[in-house]
């Protein structure tokens, strides 16, 4: 960056008296603002686990085929994101909806700074198009949700006692096929003192769907650990609301027009394609920005135009 902030500053002074300077300096300039772009992100993500691996967890609301469409095509965007940016990225377990897309789905993504750009998803998603399940081509809202914890690193000491868990096993699910599991080895273990239940069905080994879902557990645990001591960060709890009207953090809207809306930052895009297939940069930089400015809550008063 350095580098090239002096080439830049070199060729704009020589640009005065200097064609192929200036030129030059044009054909650089890009280069000098992408990677001041990457050097401000940087900066941005200075928070605690903001480094860490990043689990996902993608639930339906309520409305049915809908919001189980939604939630999968919420599923996609996010795995997109990642492979265009090299992270690699595991679904972990998945349940499928009764007629199409999935009730929830647990992700695991892997590479520096996952959960510090994937925290800007933390929130309800609104959708707002014709539905292509309604035979009367009438406009539908669904919402799903998405929660975003980071990986625990495993020199932090998470107590689990054996007695605070209740380890089920079943047979892994899936959509159909020769390579799905039909042995007994999909893993799901409740921590009863707080309730919270994770699963994981992706391997054939039932002791290691076990270990990775002792990896999410932990996680969670970690995560709930870190709400209690930073009472004052309650960014992670306010967007853990009802899957419903009022509470979403950002709009997808595919008609009458095409537009998609973070109610947070208030940054918006008219390419909603382009946004559903992966394209989160700008709304995840904006949402660093944003929080970095110590933030507020968007009211209902500033949902006007969706």
């Amino acid at each position: 960056m350095r580098s090239l902030s002096d080439d830049f500053d070199v060729l704009c002074e020589m640009a005065e008296e200097d064609e192929a300077s200036l030129i030059e300096a044009v054909e650089l300039f890009p280069k000098f603002e992408t990677a001041l772009s990457e050097l401000e992100k940087k900066a941005l993500l200075s928070g605690e686990n903001d480094v860490n691996n990043a689990i996902v967890t993608i639930n339906a609301g309520a409305g049915g085929t809908e919001s189980c469409d939604w939630a999968s095509m919420l599923h996609r965007m996010i795995v997109r994101w990642c492979e265009a940016h090299k992270y690699k990225v595991a679904t972990t377990d998945v349940q499928y909806g009764d007629s199409a897309g999935i009730k929830s789905a647990t992700l695991i993504v892997t590479g520096n700074f996952a959960y510090g750009n994937l925290k800007s998803e933390i929130g309800v998603h609104r959708l707002v198009r014709i539905s292509p399940f309604d035979s009367n081509a009438r406009r539908h809202t669904s919402f799903s949700s998405i929660f975003v914890s980071p990986e625990v690193d495993d020199s932090i000491n998470i107590d689990i006692q054996d007695k605070d868990l209740r380890i089920d096993v079943y047979r892994s699910s899936g959509a159909g096929g020769q390579s799905v599991n039909t042995t007994d080895s999909a893993v799901r273990i409740t921590h009863l003192p707080t309730g919270i239940a994770v699963a994981c069905q992706i391997e054939r080994s039932q002791l290691q769907n076990k270990m990775t879902a002792m990896k999410i557990l932990k996680s969670r645990l970690y995560d709930l650990e870190l709400e209690k001591r930073r009472k004052e960060q309650k960014a992670l709890e306010d967007s853990k609301m009802d899957i419903a009207w009022g509470s979403q953090i950002r709009s997808y809207v595919l008609h009458p027009y095409k537009l998609v809306k973070d109610h947070r930052t208030g940054f918006s895009s008219s390419q909603a394609e382009t946004v559903l297939d992966g394209d989160l940069d700008d709304f995840m930089k904006n949402y660093l920005q944003w929080m970095s400015l110590g933030g507020k809550k968007i009211t209902d008063n500033d949902l006007d135009d969706l």
